[in-house]
């Protein structure tokens, strides 16, 4: 990932690129995250099959994922290769440079709100990167809990307020959504009790702040247990807790439960 005020990447380094010319002998393209700088693609790193037409695998204005192979800054020599980046590496440096790019729009787009100069944008940048890992990840907290995610980083009333505004308007917060039902059940005199303390009992599982337990009445003794998490293993886990949670309580008070799907 481009450091602040680097202007070459690093060699191993997975890059987003941009397709600008094709020759026989490979292909130029320039660095999306680099200034733009020109780089060359040999038609021996293009493929890990024999490479029969360079075209059958890219074309001008394509966006390439690209491992960096050799880097002459004295000679302005960027070498990159297609053939050594993984399925993995390819699909997760794309969602990190697409994350990138929606957090620099939010930052422009806060920025012409508060007619800022270029100097302030990039201070801001500092303050947010010396408690977050991204700018994106500040962001994305903002859109869910608003301004108070950049009182962290000593952050200006005004710009706070902007970028949480802005990081709403643009950023779809994603959920996983799990549920399961369970019956519950008690004949014993303090029977109503006993299941409102089983199902209290599935509500108080610890889960992360960003997730949500809730459980609805279907029909006695029929319950829904639902859990919204940001991670889907994180909401499946809660879940099974949960629902483990309200049957062992209702069987440890001397009535029946299980869970139905």
């Amino acid at each position: 990932m481009k450091i602040s005020g680097q202007d070459y990447p690093e060699v191993g380094e997975v890059v987003v690129a941009t397709v600008t010319r094709i020759t026989n002998y490979g292909v130029y393209v320039k660095l999306d995250e680099y200034n733009e700088r020109e780089a060359l693609v040999h038609i021996s790193e293009i493929s890990t099959t024999w490479v029969k037409n360079i075209r059958d695998h890219a074309r001008e204005g394509q966006k390439l994922v690209l491992k960096v192979l050799r880097v002459n800054p004295q000679r302005g020599q960027i070498d990159l290769s297609l053939r050594r980046v993984t399925g993995r590496e390819k699909t997760e440096k794309l969602l990190e440079w697409k994350k990138n790019r929606k957090a620099e729009s939010i930052l422009k787009a806060a920025a012409e709100r508060l007619k800022a100069d270029p100097n302030k944008v990039e201070e801001i940048k500092n303050k947010i990167l010396s408690k977050y890992p991204s700018i994106f990840d500040a962001l994305e907290e903002s859109a869910e809990i608003g301004e108070k995610t950049f009182a962290k980083v000593n952050m200006e009333p005004e710009w706070a307020s902007a970028l949480a505004e802005t990081a709403k308007q643009k950023i779809k917060i994603e959920t996983a959504d799990v549920e399961a039902t369970i019956e519950v059940l008690s004949t014993k005199p303090d029977g109503i009790e006993n299941v409102k303390a089983a199902l209290l009992s599935a509500k108080k599982v610890r889960a992360p702040k960003d997730a949500r337990i809730e459980v609805y009445t279907i029909g006695a003794p029929k319950y829904r247990v639902e859990v919204v998490a940001r991670d889907y293993s994180d909401a499946e886990r809660i879940l099974q807790e949960a629902v483990n949670g309200a049957i062992d309580t209702i069987r440890s008070l001397g009535g029946m439960g299980r869970k139905l799907n």
